[in-house]
């Protein structure tokens, strides 16, 4: 089912492991990140439940014998299964009659069925991975010239070009991963964003769990929460911020059910912290920092483009280290990784903690650009390098500092990689 307009995605090679080891596979992630479209590049064969002339009678066949749509080559792929949510069970129980691997692929919008309608976790049965929007590598823009499984191989001598100025970085962000803006013109390609946006606060929000939700409150959050992207505020400055636009009377549990709505569509993943072994006692700041899944969704709720981004370099600080993060979550997943931060009470920080579970891990700044700021990155590297014991755990296979704007992927001569993020891949 190949297409020809299609980029492949690291998520091609987790999803085909995947299938080796697991009877289905069900990809998850926000609407429009190329789900469908790469499970279509493995499968043998396709029901669409969707499809308009015949999503009512899939429906009615789910019900009355669900096994004669799961009939076909395999893998198979079950293209918005949730429409017809006893399909799940159907699934559960042909693979344990069938007992053998890759014979499903399900996928589906991020609004879930009611948990009562699917009564068997598929624990054991069906794997899960997170499909996202695309990263700079796998959309074209990054060179790959570096890679990260190569540091934490241990390779040193790295070497890079980066082409890209702060135009483009620009554009990179409010662009977004979206596949189909990857494949169109500029001006075009900037409208998927806002399109991406607009159906989240005017449909999805309203569908994801059953709640009545106001379309102007999901707009006030989202605009606070693009606002405090890469920042561990938490949920009643969110409100503060919002109360201006909002109702006075707008309380903390509110704010939070609606930020859980917008995790559950995939539009916002917040990073965790790190807690690591250290050589002396600190106090470790445990609140999550607060990202989108991809940065034009930040830019969209702003209503700015790549123009208005450059004339505020620190809003486009905050934008582009969510790029960065969305692109270091898609890498770590191929590294079967994961990303976490790191913050303690003296304002020590790292942005981001690439962990793999074999233990070994890497510290990486994030920076725009500006050798005074690479510096400081460079310095709080080396101060929580200096922090951890690596007595009782190991120490950092790398120190990194990722960078919008340099001209080199190079080694300093302290052994920090300078890596700009669009010579970057996993």
């Amino acid at each position: 089912m190949q297409n020809l307009e299609y980029k492949p995605r690291i998520a091609d090679e987790i999803l085909a492991r995947e299938l080796e080891g697991m009877g289905a596979v069900l990809i998850k992630g926000p609407k429009w990140c190329g789900k469908t479209t790469t499970a279509e590049q493995i499968a043998k064969s396709i029901i669409y439940i969707d499809e308009p002339q015949n999503v009512d009678l899939n429906i009615r066949a789910s019900e009355i014998n669900p096994s004669q749509l799961l009939e076909g080559n395999t893998p198979r792929l079950i293209d918005e299964w949730q429409i017809a949510p006893k399909l799940w069970d159907a699934v559960r129980f042909t693979l344990d009659r069938r007992k053998l691997d890759g014979q499903f692929i399900l996928t589906g919008s991020a609004v879930p069925p009611e948990a009562k309608e699917v009564k068997h976790s598929g624990t054991g049965r069906i794997s899960q991975i997170i499909m996202r929007p695309m990263s700079l590598w796998e959309s074209g823009d990054s060179n790959g010239s570096v890679s990260l499984n190569d540091l934490f191989n241990g390779k040193s001598d790295i070497k890079g070009i980066n082409s890209s100025n702060i135009d483009d970085i620009a554009y990179f962000i409010c662009r977004g991963g979206w596949p189909r803006a990857t494949l169109q013109r500029k001006e075009i390609s900037l409208r998927r964003a806002f399109d991406y946006y607009d159906a989240i606060v005017n449909v999805d929000i309203h569908r994801v769990d059953g709640a009545q939700r106001s379309t102007e409150r999901t707009k006030h959050l989202m605009k606070s929460y693009a606002r405090m992207q890469g920042t561990q505020v938490p949920l009643t400055t969110i409100r503060d911020d919002m109360r201006p636009n909002d109702s006075p009377s707008l309380d903390e549990r509110t704010v939070y059910s609606y930020v859980e709505a917008l995790k559950k569509l995939f539009v916002i993943e917040d990073m965790p912290a790190w807690n690591p072994n250290l050589r002396s006692k600190t106090a470790i700041r445990t609140s999550d920092t607060r990202y989108f899944v991809d940065p034009s969704v930040a830019t969209a709720a702003l209503g700015i483009g790549p123009e208005a981004l450059i004339k505020d370099l620190n809003t486009m600080g905050l934008m582009f280290e969510t790029m960065c993060i969305r692109d270091l979550r898609v890498y770590a997943d191929s590294l079967d990784g994961f990303i976490s931060h790191y913050r303690d009470k003296s304002g020590l920080e790292c942005d981001a903690v690439l962990h793999r579970r074999d233990g070994s891990y890497g510290l990486i700044e994030i920076k725009l650009g500006g050798e005074s700021l690479v510096q400081e990155g460079v310095k709080n590297l080396q101060r929580l390098a200096a922090k951890i014991d690596t007595e009782k755990m190991a120490k950092p296979s790398f120190l990194m500092v990722l960078t919008g704007t340099g001209g080199y992927a190079i080694r300093r001569h302290d052994g920090v990689f300078e890596v700009p993020v669009c010579c970057l891949k996993n």
